[in-house]
């Protein structure tokens, strides 16, 4: 999490302190009243204050006054501020560094109109994160990777945003031929690489948990990883991996599940759900339906709690200057003081 400070706050109200002095000397030593002897008198003269051009005149040499007094003092806090370090702070907790998930996620047929619903989810869930490393990967047939595992949580929220608008279509709407052909070409685009036009098959479950598996790199390295998969679980042709063991592949390689149960059957009895909810189960893993508005507080919790005593590292802590709006605020008051300065003389 990035932060913005100051290194040295107090400089600010010496600056300010500063420029109270100035002024109080500046009114204290003001030019008053020329002594009698050294003023030149002209008659007649008393009509010139009732001119429209001097009274102009006046008043826009005390509105240039004015001016120069809020750019001096403008610039002279500017000046406080870029004395007292404008920073970036970004706190980088090697604990969180280790942390790596995977989002794999059903785009089969009977999941569409409920992955909206799964991409909702996993925003909610990226909100609750902080270093951990995140990658997408879709699959139905075949598998293809949206995004690698990468901290960049802007390129995730958006890329999880193009995900939801290309996901939302309506199935019904399809079928009846009713459909919005620019929904279909977002949709289809999206699911590309997820097919196979030679097999009549359908969400191989097993082969997509499995492909995500592999996503994960630096396989020596001390790190926890996890794969929050998200599915209906209805499979249609023959796999090359069962779901039970696409799960003890994973496994074998110490990652942790977390299934998402979506679709026509959730809330039922249904075979699918059960098979899904006891793969979970056996291999120690979390099991929720999508529509369960506590999984994602207890998906962060079981993330957060992994490795927390095995690492125990200090954060460091990055510091980065940002002088470029109060510098750019000062030169440009600097230029409207001498533009200033100069309009009154002429």
């Amino acid at each position: 999490m990035v932060t913005q400070a100051l290194e040295r706050p107090w400089l600010i109200a010496v600056a300010a302190a500063l420029l109270l002095i100035i002024a109080v000397v500046a009114y204290a030593t003001r030019t008053g009243p020329r002594p009698s002897e050294n003023v030149r008198w002209v008659a007649n003269a008393s009509y010139l204050t009732q001119l429209s051009s001097f009274r102009r005149r006046l008043t826009t040499y005390r509105v240039g006054l004015a001016a120069l007094a809020v750019v001096a003092l403008t610039g002279g806090i500017a000046a406080g501020v870029v004395l007292a370090r404008p920073v970036d702070k970004q706190v980088l907790n090697s604990e969180l560094a280790t942390r790596d998930i995977v989002l794999c996620l059903d785009v089969s047929g009977s999941m569409v109109e409920y992955d909206v619903e799964i991409i909702e989810t996993f925003k909610s869930l990226v909100e609750g994160l902080d270093g951990e490393r995140i990658a997408l990967s879709i699959w139905n047939q075949t598998s293809r990777t949206v995004f690698p595992l990468t901290d960049d949580y802007g390129l995730v929220t958006e890329e999880l945003e193009i995900a939801a608008a290309a996901l939302d279509f309506n199935m019904d709407a399809y079928l009846n031929g009713s459909y919005d052909p620019e929904a279909l070409d977002r949709i289809m685009a999206f699911v590309a690489g997820t097919e196979l036009a030679t097999e009549m098959s359908s969400s191989l479950v097993g082969d997509g948990l499995a492909s995500c598996g592999l996503l994960f790199d630096e396989a020596d390295a001390e790190r926890s990883r996890t794969v929050i998969l998200a599915t209906d679980n209805i499979m249609l042709g023959t796999p090359i991996y069962t779901l039970p063991e696409a799960a003890d592949v994973v496994a074998e390689r110490d990652i942790g599940l977390i299934g998402i149960f979506s679709g026509e059957y959730a809330n039922t009895a249904a075979p699918e759900q059960k098979e899904f909810e006891d793969v979970m189960a056996a291999h120690d893993g979390l099991y929720f339906e999508a529509s369960d508005p506590s999984s994602v507080e207890a998906i962060i919790d079981r993330i957060q709690s992994q490795q927390a005593i095995d690492l125990d590292a200090t954060p460091e802590v990055v510091v980065s200057d940002r002088p470029v709006v109060p510098v750019t605020v000062l030169v440009l008051s600097f230029a409207a003081l001498v533009i200033a300065a100069w309009r009154l003389k002429t």
